[in-house]
């Protein structure tokens, strides 16, 4: 089966490509081209890839200061931006990680990123988990950050006054949250001065969080997924051996062979008619022009959408293990999974 649209252009016109509209007038690019290359991709394998992308069309490029490759991305968006690519024609993504959650370090935080990644503003910043907890690279689902703290509403508050700050003082365009949940979610939209205009979470056809999609939608935020194809390459401690694969199921199989694309790219098509946007990682142009061809239109009929939408198997891939406060949890503490925050 082909990896790409039949007669894929060696480029696509990025005007072509659907756009959201934030709340400030931002156009935000449906498909964005995710940079974290886990283990798998050096920093420069990705910046080159960020460099092809833009070639081809994209212009919407998602990052976070742990996937540790902003410099080398930073002197890839230089070289864009020399082709004749205007900065106000990029939607740049950057995440705040969660060693920097202190009101002190926001600021300085994202001062850091823009320098690395060489620019003035981002247009949008994410704090990238709702949890203070990390971990050092590498680690297997049994390490535990032993500062670990739970979810703590007024923390993550004094954090989010910050990211409002940064948007009064012009070093960043909107704001918005990610890997959040609907009672976390409702407290922020509560107490905050400058509503989150983005929930960045995790969204492919076997994990479609329709509750959570629906509010976020209910509430004037974009719905980015990533992992939209599933995670092939996600770290092993993510792995249990009930996961599956979107890639697989009979119904994303069948329509690729009408549309005579790879699986993957159904995926992608179904993301982006859906109204989410799907942040997808390739570093090869084949695979990136088929993501974006995806982003330009209406491919699956509206049987095909109700098809998929039968397929949810609520299948958390990326279930964030190492943020664990305590010892003998498991995962769906993270997650809130009985409708209320998960108590301390």
């Amino acid at each position: 089966m082909q990896q790409h649209f039949p007669d894929l252009p060696s480029q696509i016109n990025p005007n072509a490509v659907k756009k959201h509209i934030l709340p400030d007038g931002t156009e935000m690019p449906a498909l964005g081209l995710g940079t974290y290359g886990s283990d798998h991709y050096s920093p420069e394998t990705v910046a080159n890839a960020v460099l092809e992308a833009v070639r081809l069309g994209y212009r919407h490029i998602d990052c976070a200061a742990v996937y540790a490759n902003q410099n080398q991305i930073g002197m890839a968006l230089q070289q864009a931006m020399k082709t004749g690519v205007a900065r106000e024609q990029l939607f740049i993504t950057s995440k705040l990680w969660n060693d920097q959650h202190a009101a002190e370090n926001v600021i300085p935080a994202c001062k850091k990123t823009l320098e690395e990644l060489q620019l003035s503003y981002l247009d949008l910043f994410l704090i990238h988990w709702p949890f203070p907890n990390f971990h050092a690279p590498g680690v297997d689902v049994s390490s535990r950050d032993p500062h670990a703290q739970p979810y703590n509403h007024q923390s993550y508050m004094q954090t989010w006054h910050q990211m409002e700050r940064l948007v009064e003082i012009g070093l960043v365009r909107n704001i918005g949250t990610s890997n959040m949940t609907i009672p976390k979610l409702k407290r922020v939209l509560e107490d905050a001065k400058i509503q989150p205009v983005c929930e960045q979470m995790e969204l492919h056809p076997h994990f479609q969080q329709p509750e959570l999609f629906q509010f976020v939608r209910e509430h004037n935020m974009i719905a980015a997924g990533y992992c939209p194809i599933g995670s092939p390459n996600r770290p092993e401690r993510d792995r249990t051996p009930q996961d599956t694969v979107d890639t697989s199921d009979p119904v994303i199989t069948a329509i690729a062979s009408r549309l005579k694309v790879h699986p993957a790219v159904v995926c992608i098509l179904w993301a982006v008619q859906r109204g989410q946007v799907p942040i997808a990682f390739s570093v090869k142009p084949q695979q990136m022009l088929a993501n974006l061809m995806a982003a330009t239109g209406s491919f699956l009929t509206n049987e095909e959408m109700q098809a998929v939408a039968a397929i949810d198997k609520h299948n958390r891939l990326i279930k964030g293990h190492v943020f664990l406060w305590k010892e003998n949890q498991t995962w769906e503490a993270l997650w809130d999974v009985e409708g209320q925050i998960t108590p301390p």
